[in-house]
């Protein structure tokens, strides 16, 4: 039922890009995440970027708008707004979607929902892939306790997503809306509910995923989070399934809490996206943001262009792939599932002409 393939990766679908990339040749990124924003309007207890400070900085639109045409001309192919902050804070995040997409780049954009409005959505929808919604909670009071705001978010929240389902179905837009739940102890009794609620509203799907200590964040009070206990809700939640929505309980990578089980000892994915802070900077991975050892360059600088097919980005990839230690990175990495691919095709077992 993931028919988006949230659970797994999707870079077996750029078999062009990772061949050239196995021949050596430097390939431009097939996804990249921008942080439109370093503020946000809400303080998860969970949050993974709290060491960034909630800064309130913004991607400058006249600079941004060039990048992004840019890029389209370069093929990167997909960018997911979500970042440090809260993307819809920034004033120009419609536009924004709008000149990705008209560049040919397929947009999505991840957001806590209180700014998604009728009026943002009708702007966005028409070209988006996706929107995706964080509320992790079925009821108000776990949603203000969680995400640290006012119990009348999530009624903001429902009312928002609600009205852009009615929007996308009016007009035929073909944009998927979902609802994403980080499964902790104080969220795991309302799974059932959130998914009930978000079928009623017209979602496509309530994805319930694992949290994942980041290796920089401030808080940790949820590092020792087991789901062994929780793996039996997957059974309980597919019945809620239907044709039009369905429940993608991450159970594979709830599964994956043992970091000694990691089956590769280099980062590769590092050459298929990038991540682009609030400030502009670009940075080879996400968890490493103010690690010079990871600062590939900044857009207000250079062009990307320039950044990717640089020096200080050629100096990021010869240590990350050569030194850096990939047992030791963060259980769960985003990147996870499309290192495991890489590593294979770079080291593959025995007998694989058998096919």
């Amino acid at each position: 039922m993931d028919k988006f393939r949230i659970d797994s990766h999707k870079l077996l679908y750029h078999v062009g890009r990772v061949s050239e990339w196995l021949q050596g040749q430097n390939v431009y990124p097939i996804y990249i995440e921008t942080s439109p924003s370093g503020a946000c309007n809400h303080r998860c207890r969970f949050c993974g970027k709290d060491f960034m400070k909630y800064q309130r900085r913004f991607l400058d639109w006249a600079m941004f708008k060039e990048r992004l045409e840019e890029m389209g001309r370069l093929g990167v192919k997909s960018i997911m707004h979500a970042g440090e902050g809260e993307p819809l804070l920034h004033k120009n995040l419609v536009e924004i979607v709008q000149v990705g997409k008209a560049a040919g780049i397929d947009q999505a954009v991840n957001t806590n929902g209180v700014f998604f409005t009728p009026g943002k959505a009708e702007g966005i929808l028409p070209h988006a892939q996706w929107v995706r919604v964080s509320l992790d909670a079925g009821t108000r009071d776990t949603y203000a306790y969680l995400h640290g705001t006012q119990p009348g978010d999530f009624d903001t929240v429902v009312a928002n997503l609600a009205q852009a389902n009615r929007l996308r179905t009016s007009n035929g837009w073909p944009c998927a809306l979902g609802i994403q739940m980080l499964l902790l102890p104080e969220n795991r009794h309302e799974a059932v509910m959130l998914a009930g609620m978000a079928r009623d509203i017209g979602m496509d799907y309530l994805a319930i995923k694992p949290y994942s200590q980041h290796p920089q964040s401030i808080t940790d009070e949820y590092r020792g989070v087991n789901y062994e206990q929780d793996l039996a809700l997957a059974d309980e939640l597919q019945q809620l399934n239907t044709p039009e929505f369905n429940v993608i309980f991450r159970v594979h990578a709830m599964r994956k809490w043992d970091a000694a089980a990691r089956s590769y000892g280099r980062c590769f994915a590092m050459s298929f996206w990038t991540y682009i802070d609030a400030a502009g900077s670009v940075w080879g991975c996400c968890n490493h943001l103010g690690e010079d050892r990871f600062w590939m360059g900044n857009l207000y600088e250079n062009s990307f262009e320039e950044i990717w097919n640089g020096e200080q980005r050629r100096s990021v990839l010869v240590w990350v792939q050569n030194e850096m230690d990939a047992h030791q990175c963060r259980i769960n990495c985003r990147m996870d599932e499309v290192n495991r691919y890489l590593w294979d095709l770079k080291n593959p077992p025995g007998h694989v002409n058998f096919i």
